[in-house]
């Protein structure tokens, strides 16, 4: 079983399919590497994909000092994975808490990523929604102290822009709850607290956005009201972004159309790799 070793000494479970351009699969605050199956399924046929567990969700560590939890520390595991896999550079795929940490990775690190795709990014972004969004990333971290990861599944999974995952795949739904009810914990309200609910806004790195020449394509669902301001903003600030919006679709894009969504990667990747995504 491969395990990254950060810079503060947490080891992070990493697993790899396939051969080719290397891949970086980043997954979201509800999922883990599992959450990826569908893409890992279709990419290892051209690519190494590369997929992890974030520190906080097992098999890889959950420190127990919410200092070691934070967009920063999100962004040095992802490259901590990369050195560990012997990857210079790599596509990144992430959704919603992967998305901003593979936004985060181009920005700080654009020498160690080819292209960007990144979903479902956007959450408590917005200036007008700052504080609510922080407020009720505090109120979810309490509640798995208090109620625990079965109960939080089941109000979490149930969340409007979760839904559409019901809906359209009623066996991939009752998957996507059952890694949600495995969540550690102590891991997942300190990675609540620490990184999600203590993340820069996308609005304040507007400037620096704006300088980012990394090949990025951003992904929403119709119905994920509380990205698609954000993702316009994305869209408007990055130099090399394209928007492509899936309609009455959700939160998890890669799970509810994984056919439309990897064709969209496929297209992506080869503009990038023709020079035409200008």
């Amino acid at each position: 079983m491969p395990r990254a070793t950060t810079d503060d000494r947490v080891a992070l479970h990493w697993e790899e399919t396939g051969s080719g351009e290397p891949l970086l699969l980043i997954h979201e605050f509800g999922g883990d590497s599992r959450s990826w199956h569908p893409q890992v399924a279709h990419f290892a046929r051209r690519y190494r994909c590369l997929v992890y567990n974030a520190r906080g969700y097992p098999p890889s560590d959950v420190p127990a000092d919410p200092g070691a939890y934070s967009q920063q520390r999100a962004v040095a595991d992802a490259v901590a994975v990369l050195d560990a896999a012997g990857v210079d550079t790599a596509h990144v795929i992430g959704n919603s808490m992967g998305g901003f940490c593979a936004l985060h990775l181009g920005l700080r690190h654009p020498d160690r990523v080819r292209s960007l795709v990144v979903a479902g990014c956007g959450y408590g972004a917005h200036p007008d929604a700052a504080d609510a969004f922080r407020a009720t990333s505090q109120d979810l971290a309490a509640r798995y102290d208090t109620d625990g990861a079965v109960e939080v599944a089941r109000s979490y999974g149930a969340s409007p822009a979760r839904l559409q995952l019901r809906a359209k795949d009623p066996a991939g739904y009752a998957e996507h709850l059952r890694i949600l009810a495995e969540h550690d914990v102590t891991g997942a309200a300190l990675t609540m607290r620490g990184v999600q609910a203590a993340r820069p806004s996308l609005y304040a790195l507007r400037d620096e956005l704006a300088a980012m020449a990394v090949p990025t394509l951003i992904v929403a669902g119709d119905c994920d009201d509380d990205v698609l301001d954000a993702d316009l903003m994305l869209k408007r600030t990055l130099p090399r972004a394209g928007l492509a919006v899936l309609p009455r679709s959700g939160h998890l894009t890669n799970l509810e159309e994984p056919a439309l969504f990897n064709g969209l990667v496929e297209q992506f990747h080869a503009q990038v790799a023709a020079g035409r995504w200008a």
